[in-house]
């Protein structure tokens, strides 16, 4: 069995997922966000989520980490530029926890989890938690995308020790 942290990285709430399991089974959950205040400064707020889930990956020791890949619009560039500032500490976290980092644009995971790569939010959740046979749903949806981009890794996992070339 092993465990996978799935991470929707956000400024004012990351979305964060532990799953353990084997294959395309899933045996346990647990989810949640690590938020922010806008009232702090950037500095801050990135330190507050590079703690938080170092903090996490300490007392979770999981075997993969999966974090959506950075994607920018070009309507809001500067929001891309600042959720690259979020990724960026939070592949240094795992980096630092010396757990393998694997990075999934949305819409892979989307494709992967719903049949669709432009599947709203909603009904990724939807998909995740029917998967999971869960029937409350999984709320913020940051919490649900970190689901997701867990199940992924969990689904993944076998072909990622074949690929994995870390240094």
């Amino acid at each position: 069995m092993i465990k996978i942290v799935g991470i929707d990285p956000g400024l004012a709430a990351t979305g964060v997922a532990v799953l353990k399991g084997t294959g395309l089974s899933v045996k346990s959950f647990s989810y949640g966000t690590i938020k922010t205040s806008p009232k702090y400064k950037l500095a801050d707020r990135l330190n507050l989520i590079y703690t938080k889930l170092s903090s996490l990956l300490d007392d979770e020791s999981p075997d993969f980490m999966v974090v959506e890949d950075v994607f920018s619009v070009e309507k809001f560039p500067q929001s891309g530029i600042t959720l690259g500032k979020v990724t960026g500490v939070i592949l240094l976290a795992g980096c630092r926890k010396n757990i393998p980092v694997m990075e999934v644009p949305v819409r892979e995971a989307k494709q992967v989890l719903t049949g669709s790569g432009s599947a709203g939010k909603k009904q990724l959740e939807e998909s995740v938690r029917r998967r999971l046979n869960h029937q409350t749903p999984i709320k913020p949806y940051h919490a649900s995308d970190a689901m997701a981009l867990a199940m992924i890794g969990l689904f993944r996992w076998d072909s990622q020790l074949l690929t994995d070339q870390r240094p």
